[in-house]
């Protein structure tokens, strides 16, 4: 697994956190979270989340069935709602603060990814790339009821304005898919910092890059989004299925 975190080159605090962890050989977590709200709001709302979810997570075994799983991460993401509501809401200067989210929990045949928001996953498999989140944007709302183009949407003025954040609103839905998981995916897992920088092809020319280890696909993304211009903090996890049914560190 890799990952990196970048501030940037026009923001002065990083409010995207990030996590990766290997529960038992066999069972990977990772979360990415992009903190919104203002005066480092955005920097507490995505720590107590990522936090508040790795508390949810500690102790989680293979024992779990993909059901189960599913509703763990649920309740993970939705604990993290809570807290971070609850924290905006007793404290005047973290009112209105918020946070995407979007996590994954993969054991060797499936996985779960459960999010809010507009950070995204990625799924590479046998040199292509699917997404598996739909963005919780204003724009993608427009896209899909067809008032306008994706590529109108990609220049839109409001294309960062959320439908849907965590630690906003007291309730808050979590879209939760399962996938499968076979040797030799990759799964990408990122703030939008990256995926609204770089294309999907340029995604796709890096992971197929196989001089590359995780890592330095990883860094490679990073400097991608940075020459690209860097308008926002940028976070990427790399989540590898090697061969040999450990994932690879």
């Amino acid at each position: 697994m890799a990952l990196r975190s970048d501030i940037g080159r026009i923001r002065l605090v990083n409010e995207d956190r990030g996590w990766s962890e290997e529960l038992e050989p066999g069972l990977v977590v990772a979360i990415v979270a992009d903190g919104m709200g203002g005066h480092q709001a955005g920097d507490v709302a995505s720590k107590l989340a990522v936090d508040t979810f790795r508390e949810a997570l500690q102790g989680t075994t293979k024992a779990l069935t993909l059901e189960e799983r599913r509703t763990l991460i649920s309740q993970a993401i939705l604990q993290a709602n809570e807290v971070v509501f609850d924290t905006a809401s007793n404290n005047e200067q973290y009112h209105n603060m918020g946070t995407t989210v979007v996590a994954a929990l993969l054991t060797e045949d499936n996985g779960v990814i459960g999010h809010i928001g507009d950070s995204r996953a990625y799924q590479w498999r046998d040199g292509s790339l699917t997404q598996l989140t739909e963005d919780h944007t204003l724009v993608n709302e427009l896209v899909k009821s067809g008032q306008i183009t994706p590529e109108e949407a990609e220049r839109h003025p409001r294309r960062n304005v959320l439908t849907r954040a965590l630690g906003t609103d007291e309730q808050v839905e979590v879209d939760i898919r399962g996938i499968s998981w076979m040797k030799d995916d990759l799964l990408l897992i990122c703030s939008d910092g990256l995926s609204s920088m770089i294309s999907a092809a340029a995604i796709v020319e890096t992971l197929q890059q196989s001089e590359l280890d995780l890592d330095q696909k990883a860094d490679r993304l990073v400097q991608l989004a940075l020459q690209a211009g860097g308008d926002d903090n940028i976070t990427v996890v790399l989540l590898h299925h090697a061969e040999d049914t450990e994932l690879e560190r």
